[in-house]
């Protein structure tokens, strides 16, 4: 997002060796401690950091094993960037993993949240985490089962209080992933992803066809970064979408109605977790005013390509991108009842 000051101190890590020492010394001292990937999901305070960053830069794919009965098994340093791993995979004919292209970062972050889009979430394809465990002091190994994936969540997300400073408990050090080496797609499960590769939802294509279409997909929406574009400027999709319990979502349906009027559009809802309902944040933020564009020509607006990017138009501090992201957040509460949850990891601010 090109906003947020310095750190005190950063560190750039270029083994995993160098990862678990750093973060250590740092936890030894009881200085703060924010541990970076690629930065892409971040926005920092524009006092900046009053401790210590270490950025993981280390570098490395190994394949552990790959054949059609047991599947392709790929070892990924965190460090790796993320798209470079996609892009491998699409050429090497291993499924899994390719409706997750051009999403930005580092391959350490993938698992923290859960990266999805396009009908796909990195749940499906991990087999197991390397971390550092922060609480034990030691390398502990979790596997699929114990991360506990959720709409973007795990328990690498959640927290530990150290020194007063509420971060993660675990550092990823190494992602082993287990896809499938079928040259084909896992069955298409995004319309408009469909529609774009002119097939019906819940069948294949090549992967280097799918990888395209989505790639397409994410230009579109300004979800590609290029340099002379601001409606790329931004760290994604700032709000997560909404999981309501079905209570919660017959109030939002209400509202809708009572808002649009009784022949007017309703809620998305999509499946999500026994006895709850996901709804679409970009439907929310439209339809309770915000559109396209919102914000112009301040420094800081909503993208012209997409209601659920907050942009810097060239000249925003973080404080611009907060203040509009209450604005919309406030916005859809009065309107719908629904409080929107920042997607994007806030270091030193709160909504």
């Amino acid at each position: 997002m090109r906003v947020g000051g310095p750190a005190r101190q950063l560190i750039t890590a270029r083994t995993a060796e160098e990862v678990v020492d750093a973060v250590r010394e740092a936890d030894a001292a009881g200085t703060p401690l924010l541990v970076l990937g690629g930065g892409s999901n971040v926005v920092v305070a524009d006092e900046g950091f009053p401790g210590t960053v270490v950025r993981i830069a280390d570098r490395g794919v190994t394949v552990e094993s790959a054949d059609a009965c047991g599947g392709v098994h790929v070892r990924v340093a965190a460090g790796e960037v993320w798209d470079d791993v996609v892009a491998r995979a699409v050429a090497e004919g291993w499924s899994g993993i390719e409706a997750l292209s051009g999403i930005p970062g580092s391959v350490g972050a993938t698992p923290v949240q859960n990266v999805g889009a396009y009908g796909q979430e990195v749940a499906q394809t991990v087999a197991k985490v390397r971390t550092w465990d922060r609480e034990e002091g030691r390398i502990r190994t979790l596997f699929a089962a114990d991360c506990g994936f959720s709409y973007r969540h795990s328990v690498l997300k959640e927290s530990m209080q150290v020194s007063g400073q509420f971060t993660p408990r675990y550092v990823v050090l190494e992602v082993t992933f287990a896809l499938r080496p079928t040259g084909l797609s896992r069955p298409i499960g995004y319309a408009d992803l469909a529609r774009g590769l002119d097939v019906a939802v819940g069948e294949r294509v090549p992967l280097a066809d799918a990888r395209a279409a989505v790639l397409e997909q994410r230009r579109r929406r300004g979800m590609v970064l290029e340099e002379g574009d601001h409606d790329t400027w931004s760290c994604g999709s700032f709000f997560t979408n909404p999981v309501l319990s079905a209570p919660e979502f017959e109030v939002l349906t209400r509202r809708a109605a009572e808002r649009l009027g009784p022949d007017g559009p309703v809620p998305p809802q999509f499946p999500s977790a026994e006895g709850s309902v996901k709804t679409s944040a970009a439907w929310l933020i439209d339809k309770a005013g915000f559109a396209k564009g919102h914000g112009l020509p301040g420094p800081a607006a909503l993208s012209t390509k997409h209601t659920l990017a907050i942009t810097n138009r060239g000249q925003a501090g973080a404080r611009d991108v907060l203040a509009l992201a209450r604005e919309v957040r406030v916005g859809v509460q009065e309107a719908f009842g629904v409080t929107l949850v920042n997607e994007p990891v806030l270091v030193g601010l709160a909504l």
